[in-house]
């Protein structure tokens, strides 16, 4: 059969039965839509986890009490020192200040402010940042969750804390992070470290952690066992540990949805198998006519096959587009409080694309192979059938 006459009666055949096809076509792009979503924002999520981590320190140490995080003891700072092979030691002051009647919290970190790579960092973040100006009084910088929950609460320049001590601690806003920093600094405050000490409560001779570089990867198992060495109630954490910890996380969010699309792609390939496994009177006629007018078996499931993959394809196409133009231009609405949660301080995020051609791929194999053989199997059973039987 000449091509250009089959590709006429494809187009004409799909556009015939359009009514039989919107609702597999809709159905379709439905699924595609919403796995697509989820492993637009896994994908995102995990690169910018990443992204941050590798910026982390190699090791992290702190204290253990009752198996919950104490206050670590700045005595061990120097002991971790004298490890052969430690680069660099950095004290860290952090905590959540939990506030009270909403059951919601600020990330509070203490800057040493005095620290050259530290201010550094902090500049190329903040271009307006003025140390000296900052140092002047007591200032932090927030996220914009911070923020917004603040001026809900009438606090548009400034913020009372309350220290452990039963003490009222004005501190005033210095400037917010970026909107783009969103995912990493929603719920976050810098501000000096001595400050961050008296809000959260952490005596002048503890720090919250201790962070540990160590430039020679090979010998990272030696440091983590020196380590754990020191002290029967230190806990080690190493970079590769979150790293992990991250992608399983992310991963198992990722995963209950792609078991959801299993269960809902079997259910929508039995509902289609059986569509056409109970064929009208119509459609057996129409493949009877093909058959006595000179086709061949070949050539109706070719016609199927073509239909079915134009169908299949388009509805693909189409849902992955949609969940690209709902995840990184509208930043996934409801969907990403899925993997953000719900607990704490509003996070309209801002989603960097990724896309991971290889998983697409497998994506794409795994629903358009159900997709033809729900159709092609049904069509050949009555395709080889004898045209005059067909008829009746």
């Amino acid at each position: 059969m000449n091509n250009s006459a089959f590709l006429n009666f494809l187009f004409l055949s799909i556009y015939k039965s359009k009514s039989k096809h919107i609702a597999i076509f809709i159905i379709s792009t439905l699924l595609i839509f919403l796995l697509a979503s989820m492993t637009f924002i896994s994908s995102s999520l995990q690169q910018e986890t990443l992204n941050t981590l590798k910026g982390e320190s190699d090791f992290i140490i702190q204290k253990i009490r009752s198996g919950h995080a104490a206050d670590t003891p700045t005595a061990w700072i120097d002991e971790i020192s004298e490890i052969r092979g430690v680069h660099v030691v950095t004290p860290r002051i952090y905590g959540r200040y939990l506030l009270p009647y909403d059951e919601k919290y600020f990330t509070i970190i203490g800057v040493d402010f005095f620290d050259e790579q530290i201010v550094e960092n902090l500049k190329n973040t903040f271009s307006k940042l003025d140390i000296k100006a900052f140092l002047e009084k007591d200032q932090m910088i927030v996220g914009e969750g911070v923020q917004s929950y603040m001026r809900s609460n009438h606090y548009e320049s400034y913020f009372n804390f309350l220290t452990p001590l039963g003490k009222e601690k004005r501190v005033t806003i210095y400037d917010n992070f970026l909107h783009d920093t969103n995912l990493v600094s929603n719920d976050l405050i810098i501000m000096p470290a001595d400050l961050a000490r008296e809000i959260l409560g952490i005596d002048e001779e503890a720090v919250s952690d201790i962070s540990i570089s160590v430039p020679n990867e090979a010998e990272w198992d030696n440091i983590d066992f020196k380590l754990r060495s020191l002290h029967f109630d230190a806990r080690v954490i190493a970079k590769t540990d979150m790293q992990s910890a991250y992608e399983k996380f992310y991963n198992y969010k990722s995963g209950i949805f792609l078991l959801l699309f299993i269960l809902s792609l079997s259910t929508f390939m039995l509902i289609l198998y059986q569509r056409y496994a109970m064929v009208g009177s119509s459609d057996k006629k129409e493949i009877a006519i093909l058959r006595m007018l000179g086709w061949s078996i070949k050539d109706v499931l070719k016609l199927k096959l073509y239909e079915t993959l134009f169908i299949g394809i388009f509805s693909f196409l189409l849902g992955v587009v949609l969940a690209y133009v709902f995840v990184f231009v509208f930043n996934a609405p409801l969907l990403r409080d899925i993997f953000l949660g719900f607990g704490n301080l509003t996070n309209n995020p801002t989603f960097q694309p990724v896309i991971e051609g290889g998983l697409f791929a497998s994506l794409f194999l795994f629903f358009i192979l159900p997709f033809v053989f729900a159709v092609i199997i049904p069509v050949w059973r009555i395709a080889i059938i004898d045209p005059y039987e067909g008829m009746k």
